[in-house]
């Protein structure tokens, strides 16, 4: 470990180019299920206070079609500093433009030298999922079987791989507004992992007999209603990450225990809160912590199999730097490429 590690502080003290990790390498030297595991050890090391993180810095364009974001961090163990310079276009979902595009560039913590540049996309796509199962780990039923994915685009794909990798699934219920895409989606899903995949007109159908949901949808207008819930459901709200936008109606928020990535980024980005906040159904005090202080033991999660939990994943910085500095770990190793 020790050479390891001087390895990699020789690398960094050494004049060079960043290296560049493309989609295909992230992908093979970032498995989803160490990537779950990266994300525990990252939401625990913030709940210890180990980490720094601005809210991400926003640009929209003139005619809200798409943002390009900003989102800097630094861990103090291990250090690691770094950014994402991410931009969003909703619109490119159904083409063959991704929606989420840009870099993800770690560097040196203590003379600020660039190590390495990677693939944004990959990374997001990734990690986002990896820290649902982080959450569903902790969060719902250790018996939980039915999982319910509303949206049919990457990130449904990429939540059925990681919870299949947190619970032992047996029958993956989808909904998509775009029902050739949910189609699609669940003949995929069904032959690459052998399990029953059953595809509904509509959502409430999906979702009622669900021991896990996760919605991953584009949209701005809720698309589970709390009144369709069963009791213990958890929930991996996902999709919306501004505050005018929302998946999961105010009942859904109200009924619910409310877990989040991050107090500051629930508190001002979050509108599956924010808007139920706005209307008095809920106050600040609704949410019961951030994942990392459940992880830790400091606050209590789950506390009966009838409770329903809702982690409200909103995708920070400190996500994308511990993937980053995974993948760094292994190229350094590796000497590089």
């Amino acid at each position: 470990m020790v050479a390891h590690f001087d390895l990699i502080k020789s690398r960094s003290l050494a004049i060079m180019d960043p290296i560049y990790i493309n989609k295909d390498k992230v992908a093979s030297l970032l498995p989803m299920g160490e990537c779950i595991s990266q994300m525990a050890q990252m939401f625990q090391a913030k709940a210890r206070g180990e980490i720094l993180q601005p809210l991400r810095s926003v640009l929209w364009l003139p005619d809200k079609k798409g943002l390009l974001g900003l989102m800097p961090a630094y861990a103090g163990n291990p250090a690691i500093l770094g950014i994402k310079v991410i931009s969003v276009f909703p619109g490119n979902m159904g083409t063959a433009t991704p929606t989420h595009q840009g870099v993800v560039i770690l560097f040196d913590a203590e003379n600020g030298q660039p190590l390495l540049m990677l693939d944004g996309a990959e990374i997001t796509a990734i990690r986002t999922a990896a820290a649902s199962a982080a959450a569903t780990s902790i969060l719902s039923r250790e018996n939980a079987e039915v999982l319910a994915i509303i949206g049919s685009g990457e990130q449904a794909a990429r939540h059925v791989e990681s919870i299949l990798l947190v619970r032992k699934i047996k029958q993956v219920n989808c909904w998509s507004r775009n029902g050739d895409h949910a189609s699609t989606f669940a003949k995929e899903t069904a032959e690459r992992h052998r399990i029953e995949v059953n595809r509904f007109d509509d959502p409430r159908e999906a979702v009622q007999d669900a021991d896990i949901i996760c919605t991953v949808t584009a949209s701005r207008e809720p698309v589970v209603a709390g009144e369709w819930l069963p009791r213990g459901v958890h929930i991996n709200a996902v999709g919306a990450c501004t505050p005018a936008a929302r998946e999961l109606d105010t009942a859904a928020i109200a009924g619910s225990k409310l877990f989040t990535d991050s107090y500051d980024s629930i508190f001002h980005e979050a509108g599956d809160f924010l808007i139920p906040k706005k209307e008095g159904a809920v106050t600040n005090d609704h949410v019961k912590a951030e994942i990392g202080e459940v992880i830790c033991g400091t606050k209590k999660g789950r506390e009966n199999a009838d409770d329903i939990t809702v982690f409200k994943s909103l995708g920070i910085a400190a996500e994308d730097l511990f993937s980053a500095w995974h993948v760094w770990k292994k190229v350094a190793g590796d000497g590089g490429f």
